[in-house]
């Protein structure tokens, strides 16, 4: 008699890539990706709102205002028209400052068909509301998959070819458990991939959010401690006691700790503050070594990021009885008038806790005796 084997092998399956994507946003990662989609056989069309920029691309396959020096992939269609970049777009990938997600959201809203998938590739939280990028998306855009793209990507090197990682992060529905191969996050993970551009699949979009959000603010304060003459022992410190402020923040929040072990939580918060590349830990530099805010990047209105973050997290983890000191001091330099190195030395001496909290409640004054700590709006004696 023939049998059966009571658990048959499934076939083997891949997920089908969508064929054309829209990316918004023609600065320096927008651009990137762009070339990275293009790379992987995908039809591009990238917008953007400086007609310089575009036609530097449509003639020469450059943008030389963001990525001087580098050659983008052939092909790119760019366009300073949103309807026309969204034309027949199976997947739109959203590249620009987190402060413009929602205006940008509402602009495209009735230009894309139900049920496009939106990737979010920018990091950070909406003041007032305290949404992450995705949240605002989802809001706006309404039946849409939304997600997002994260890790540690420095523009240049990912445009370059260098072989780079990043985490693609969608909530995955019934359907898509049922069926993960037709899930977006796997279509857009592999839709993105190249021989030198891995992607990853979460489904904790929370968790990546957070590590994207969190690690800018990490990255001034490295970099503030850096240009302050401090060491490489100070900056091992911030970055594993930073991971530990994003892990809360996600979990409060409903992520997973474990997601901010990877590459958008720690990978990104490594390489962030690892190079004076990251404009986040630029700035602290500048700022460490008494380089006034408005003369720092040479008077050039820079963004940044974690500037704004920190402002951001901060409300967000007050909202939730998180506690971040990092980030609390960033915030009290940057914003509040607090000194350097006076705000830090403060936060060096708060009261000794265990590591990991999980294990113990222990807390006990910190014998160097100085003056009070401050965690947000609470003054800890």
């Amino acid at each position: 008699m023939n049998s059966q084997p009571i658990n048959p092998p499934r076939p083997a399956l891949k997920p089908r890539p969508y064929d054309s994507i829209a990316v918004i946003g023609a600065g320096a990662w927008g651009s990137a990706l762009a070339t990275v989609a293009r790379r992987a056989g995908r039809s591009v069309r990238l917008w953007g709102r400086d007609v310089s920029v575009i036609d530097d691309i449509n003639r020469n396959s450059r943008n030389d205002r963001f990525l001087p020096g580098i050659d983008l992939a052939p092909g790119i269609l760019a366009t300073t028209d949103l309807a026309t970049a969204l034309d027949g777009a199976e997947a739109v990938l959203i590249v620009i400052p987190s402060v413009a997600i929602r205006q940008i959201c509402a602009e495209i809203a009735p230009l894309i068909l139900k049920g496009i998938p939106v990737a979010i590739c920018a990091k950070g939280i909406e003041e007032g509301t305290g949404y992450l990028m995705g949240h605002i998306a989802a809001e706006v855009l309404g039946d849409h998959p939304v997600g997002v793209i994260s890790g540690p990507t420095f523009a240049d090197e990912t445009a370059l070819g260098h072989f780079t990682a990043a985490t693609v992060a969608f909530n995955f529905s019934y359907n898509d458990r049922l069926s993960p191969m037709d899930s977006p996050a796997a279509r857009v993970a592999v839709s993105m991939s190249t021989p030198s551009f891995r992607t990853y699949i979460s489904d904790d979009l929370v968790g990546v959010e957070i590590g994207g959000a969190v690690k800018n603010v990490i990255a001034i304060a490295c970099g503030m401690m850096t240009g302050a003459g401090f060491a490489k022992n100070t900056r091992a410190a911030l970055i594993t006691r930073g991971m530990d402020e994003m892990k809360q923040l996600a979990e409060a929040l409903g992520g997973k700790r474990e997601t901010v072990t990877g590459l958008s939580g720690a990978g990104d918060l490594t390489l962030t503050c690892s190079s004076d590349s990251s404009r986040n830990m630029s700035l602290g530099t500048q700022l460490g070594a008494g380089v006034v805010r408005d003369q720092c990047f040479d008077g050039k209105p820079v963004v940044v990021e974690g500037e704004h973050n920190a402002i951001t997290v901060t409300d967000l983890a007050r909202r939730l009885g998180v506690q971040m000191p990092i980030c609390e001091a960033v915030r009290r330099v940057l914003h509040d008038g607090a000194d350097l190195r006076d705000t830090f030395a403060h936060m060096w001496s708060s009261p000794i806790v265990s590591e990991p909290r999980a294990m113990m409640a222990l807390s006990f004054d910190h014998p160097s005796g100085l003056s009070p700590v401050v965690r947000g709006d609470e003054v800890v004696s």
